[in-house]
């Protein structure tokens, strides 16, 4: 078994911590007295210890991510395994992001008692298409603002932080939030500055939308603002451009970094005893760039392919309208009935992990038919363009600030 040993500081600098694997036998002591967790005779110590090869990336993975995820510490991308007298640098912790989800979704897909996948569904669909995706522009509506610079990139951060649970105000949609956001940025050039977004009230949130009551889950929205203009201006300088500028080209290690420095964008569930990781918001802020630079700029990711579909509440019904997903009866009935399905339980957990496993099915299949490559991005945006064009189209309905 592995060892995980921490370089911990104190509480207020975790942001500095760095992680290590070593293999080890026997038990040790925590001669620090920093840090002591058992599980399963293994010993978590805060001190650098020797370094040498670390376990299979798997192992490393999953104790990573599960101590990264309760905020213990912060991964950092460029540390340095010694592996004798070479020095090799890993990027082990920003892979693990897309890998979480992919892996989660499809272990929920297996072990599903509400929501099965149809693969017949799935065939159907690939070949109604004809081994092509529709193609769907990423500002077909004409409601984004851009402007082919940094402020782009600041007005989509915001929205996306912002970019969740419209149904409880039945007049209220995703446009609204997108438009309004565009008309306050020409308005207003400095009103996304980082120490500003810090200050908002729900009441000017409001006003800035232009919208006549509040807005559901307003008190979350506000806080995530909070969030947002905190650590942008901690760590980014303030500028949502010099997050993505630290990614290097990668949109995998951008989910990382947005995960990692911003908690309101950790989508993730516990489902029958097992961590499940959706990062929704996180994902389609990558897919924003990538859609409105046009993979130029600040859109340009060497690894778009790698992010998935977006688990949200329309797409999940496309794809029951589609043949893709068939639900319980207990579960058609809820929706049916418009009752509320709690977050994190096993129904909306299902949902949204089997739509992602779905969707990389059907790309998988795609792409054999087409001979070329099918990007999980371009799926979803024609399966969510569909899905807000039909509106007596009958979707689940939580409360949740992931989607």
């Amino acid at each position: 078994m592995g060892q995980l040993v921490v370089q911990a500081k104190p509480l207020c600098h975790l942001s500095e911590t760095k992680i290590w694997l070593k293999p080890t036998t026997g038990k040790e002591t925590n001669k620090s007295g920093k840090l002591r967790i058992k599980e399963r005779k293994r010993n978590l110590l805060a001190k650098p210890g020797n370094l040498t090869q670390p376990p299979k990336t798997a192992q490393y993975i999953k104790i990573i991510s599960f101590f990264h995820n309760l905020g213990l510490f912060r991964v950092h991308s460029n540390n340095e395994l010694i592996r004798g007298k070479k020095t090799q640098r890993t990027v082990f912790a920003n892979a693990a992001a897309m890998e979480e989800v992919r892996e989660s979704a499809a272990w929920v897909a297996l072990n599903s008692s509400h929501v099965t996948i149809d693969s017949s569904g799935i065939e159907k669909v690939v070949e109604k298409i004809k081994g092509s995706i529709p193609k769907v522009e990423w500002n077909y509506e004409g409601i984004h603002y851009f402007d082919n610079g940094p402020l782009t990139v600041q007005y989509l951060f915001v929205l996306d932080a912002l970019n969740f649970c419209f149904w409880p105000d039945k007049d209220l949609n995703y446009d609204h939030l997108a438009n309004g956001l565009k008309e306050a940025l020409l308005n207003d050039k400095s009103v996304f500055n980082a120490d500003r977004l810090q200050k908002f009230t729900g009441p000017q949130l409001r006003e800035l939308l232009k919208w006549p009551r509040p807005l559901p889950l307003e008190e979350e929205r506000v806080r995530l603002l909070h969030e947002v203009g905190f650590e942008l201006e901690r760590s980014f300088e303030g500028k949502a451009s010099k997050l993505v500028e630290s990614c290097g080209k990668s949109a995998v290690k951008l989910v990382a970094l947005v995960t990692q420095h911003f908690p309101g964008f950790r989508d993730h569930s516990v489902y029958k005893g097992h961590q499940v990781f959706l990062y929704k918001r996180a994902q389609i802020f990558a897919s924003d760039l990538w859609g409105a630079f046009k993979g130029q700029g600040y859109g340009e990711f060497k690894d778009i392919s790698s992010i998935t579909m977006f688990a949200d509440y329309i797409v999940p019904a496309v794809l029951r309208q589609l043949g893709v997903l068939k639900y319980s009866s207990t579960l058609a009935s809820t929706i049916e009935a418009n009752s509320e399905i709690g977050a994190g339980s096993e129904e909306e957990v299902e949902l949204r992990a089997c739509s992602i496993y779905a969707v990389e099915k059907m790309r998988e299949l795609l792409s054999i038919k087409s001979g070329k490559e099918v990007l999980s991005v371009e799926l979803d945006l024609w399966l969510w363009s569909v899905g807000v064009q039909c509106p007596s189209l009958q979707h689940h309905r939580t409360l949740s600030i992931y989607y």
